[in-house]
């Protein structure tokens, strides 16, 4: 029996200055979030210093928002707070928010998690699993600035392949200096910062080794934000036709 190790670490860092009061009002604090968090799942709060992060279990160990400012600070993930309160689950997806959520792919091909085998390759049937949807994660450690998580899953690719596996994923919120050594610089104590890392495994655990030949996984981390009015997005693209290459903005995801 072969075990596969597949591991993946995501490190997010945000450098805060001066926000204007105009942006203030228009944003919310870490506190508003995880005080209505708070009222609809238990969240686990990584604290250093100012530096905080709110933790959902409930939607597999997802970093839900960060601040840099302490309780009454920017919140910097995007919350749907809509679908939370109403305590529904939606059929293909629920999109709760969130900076840092563990996702499993391919979503599509012969080797998807997300059709089933002989199904049509539309989005009446395209389904996201349960176990990276809707379904809690347990927690394995908790301290001040760390949290694990762990989850057995099995699921079934399109061409029938079955995988038994663990998933075990960290969560660190980092300090000032291990952020100093990330970025490269000497930050100073002038710059509000925070920074967290989410290291992500999984493992075979079944008795059958994982081939390309009938279907690999692959992780993925996917963030949502909250954007604000002085927000800019700089996006490298490759120069040339649209005829040859494509549309430069693809918006119809």
């Amino acid at each position: 029996m072969k075990k596969t190790l597949v591991s993946l670490t995501m490190i997010l860092i945000f450098l805060v200055g001066c926000q204007s009061d105009s942006i203030r009002e228009k944003t919310v604090s870490f506190k508003d979030d995880w005080e209505f968090l708070q009222k609809h799942k238990n969240v686990i709060v990584l604290e250093n210093g100012p530096a905080k992060v709110a933790i959902i279990a409930d939607y597999q160990g997802r970093i839900m928002t960060s601040t840099a400012d302490g309780d009454n600070g920017l919140s910097f993930g995007w919350i749907n707070r809509e679908l939370i309160a109403s305590g529904e689950r939606k059929l293909h997806i629920n999109v709760f928010g969130g900076e840092d959520r563990f996702w499993l792919g391919p979503e599509g091909g012969q080797y998807s998690i997300f059709f089933k085998k002989d199904d049509p390759f539309d989005m009446e049937h395209w389904q996201t699993p349960a176990v990276i949807d809707w379904e809690p994660f347990e927690v394995v450690s908790v301290n001040k600035t760390n949290a694990v998580f762990q989850k057995i899953i099995q699921l079934t690719n399109y061409s029938d392949t079955k995988f038994d596996l663990e998933v075990t994923r960290e969560i660190n919120l980092l300090n000032l200096d291990q952020i100093s050594e990330n970025l490269g610089i000497n930050l100073g104590t002038k710059v509000k910062t925070v920074g967290f890392e989410s290291i992500n495994t999984i493992k075979n655990t079944g008795d059958k080794t994982w081939k390309k030949e009938s279907g690999l996984l692959s992780i993925w981390i996917l963030g949502m934000f909250n954007p604000s009015p002085s927000t800019t997005i700089v996006i490298p693209f490759k120069k040339g036709t649209e005829t040859e290459l494509g549309r430069v903005v693809n918006d119809t995801y």
